[in-house]
């Protein structure tokens, strides 16, 4: 079965179970609802396999690659076999490296840091700005939104072959968009890049949770993804591909566990021997809780099927689209058409709303969460809503007043742990407000749009 195919029997794989499936919110009409988290492109919700393995690891917690006490070495195995898991789990090739870091972010600004001198960056408009940002000491050439994935493929091509001079260089691109879901030609964007000598790394923050990733298969360099968008705890994010740039690198960070050795010089200053592996950029005592929820999540993915999985979604994704298209106000956002692949994340624009406010209803009256903004992609967003892309935005509401139309959108994203009834709810939730409008009077508060409860007076 192919992993793009959209399945219609539902038996063929049940939503994962996940933490705080049970856990029920108050409507301000009245009465509580079990919450739907419909946004999973922001933080999926941990697995509750994962929360389970932290758990009865928990008691043996120990300081890895510095004690000779049981629980140190017990920990540090642990730390160390997870490392090996996340580089099965990304097919990685033998001479790769995995390097933990704090998030999909804190994994590119680390290869940005990496990066040889008079290295020049190519990276699309189109990114988050994890994947757009980092590259402030290099040479960097942004290039415009395609419409097509052959355009994508085409713009690159261009900019690569016309760079001057022709020395190091590095092509940053997304895996799915966290703004349209649309998948991106990956390998073929890795030929182009490779052909004319440059390398390229994949931001997975949005794929990996949703798709199997492939660094060998997919001849990526190197993979960057998020333990919280992979169901697994906030504070952890893997860096994993090829060591040599790494390797040659100064350490991200300077300080114990990057140093092999340590002494003074005759003349009171010190020389330092940084280690070549892995653990050259991870100073500091690591966050092993982190590490492993990272490995637990890898490993409950595959055993699950990720055909499944993955056959399951895009079910939903159907389904939440052939929704969507019933509402004539609804305006779904897409850079490469509605044929194109896509996982779980789905923006739109509501005509007549602004989209804090919708947002807000959402939460308010149906116990809803999605999320409402330029979702940290604000070229991408401005662009797609028909704006220039160099129009200043913000992450969060508008100063627009509920009812009045704003230049941000709503997402609503959805993954392994979803129950069919969060998307029907979500659907009925918009097809009423759309036809009916909101129950509640709202009003803007500290940036955001929020039930005014002081008049506690309904629409």
């Amino acid at each position: 079965m192919s992993v793009l195919s959209a399945a219609t029997d539902q038996s063929l794989c049940a939503p994962l179970p996940v933490l705080g499936a049970d856990v029920t919110v108050p409507l301000v009409t009245g009465g509580e609802v079990t919450y739907a988290a419909l946004d999973y492109a922001a933080s999926a919700p941990a697995l509750q396999r994962v929360w389970d393995d932290v758990a009865a690891y928990a008691p043996y917690y120990g300081s890895v690659h510095r004690g000779a006490g049981y629980l140190s070495q017990l920990s540090t195995d642990l730390f160390e076999s997870s490392r090996e898991t996340v580089a099965e789990f990304l097919g990685c090739r033998a001479e790769d490296q995995v390097i933990f870091t704090r998030s999909t972010t804190d994994s590119l600004n680390l290869l940005a840091a990496a990066l040889p001198a008079d290295c020049q960056v190519f990276v699309f408009e189109t990114e988050h700005h994890a994947s757009l940002l980092p590259w402030r000491d290099a040479r960097v050439t942004y290039l415009n939104a395609p419409r097509t994935p052959a355009q994508a493929v085409e713009t690159l091509e261009r900019a690569l072959a016309d760079r001057d001079p022709y020395g190091p260089a590095l092509v940053c691109v997304t895996g799915a968009s966290n703004v349209t879901g649309e998948l991106w030609p990956v390998r073929e964007l890795a030929a182009a890049a490779h052909a004319h000598g440059a390398r390229i790394v994949l931001d997975a923050a949005q794929l990996a949770p949703h798709h199997p990733v492939d660094i060998a298969g997919l001849d990526v360099d190197w993979v960057a993804f998020s333990g919280h968008k992979l169901y697994a705890p906030f504070g952890s994010g893997v860096l994993a591909g090829r060591s040599d740039w790494l390797r040659d690198a100064e350490p991200y960070l300077a300080g114990g566990g990057a140093s092999r050795q340590v002494a003074r010089r005759a003349d009171g200053g010190v020389d330092v021997q940084w280690h070549t592996t892995a653990a050259r950029h991870e100073a500091g005592s690591p966050n092993v809780i982190g590490v492993y929820s990272i490995a637990s999540a890898c490993k409950a993915l595959t055993e699950a099927g990720f055909d499944s999985l993955v056959a399951r979604e895009q079910r939903l994704v159907s389904q939440v689209r052939a929704g969507l298209a019933e509402v004539p106000a609804v305006k779904v956002l897409s850079l490469f058409g509605d044929d194109a692949p896509r996982v779980g994340v789905i923006s739109f624009v509501v005509e007549g709303w602004n989209s804090s406010h919708f947002a807000a209803a959402l939460s308010a009256e149906y116990g809803i969460g999605v999320r409402d903004g330029l979702f940290c992609a604000h070229p991408l967003v401005r662009t797609l809503l028909g704006s220039d892309a160099r129009d200043v935005g913000e992450c969060g509401a508008p100063e627009a007043e509920p009812g009045e139309k704003s230049l941000n959108a709503i997402r609503v994203s959805f993954g392994a742990g979803t129950p069919d009834e969060h998307v029907e709810r979500f659907l009925r939730a918009v097809r009423e407000l759309v036809s009916e409008g909101a129950q509640w009077k709202y009003r803007t508060e500290d940036g955001r749009c929020v039930p005014d409860r002081g008049t506690a007076t309904q629409v």
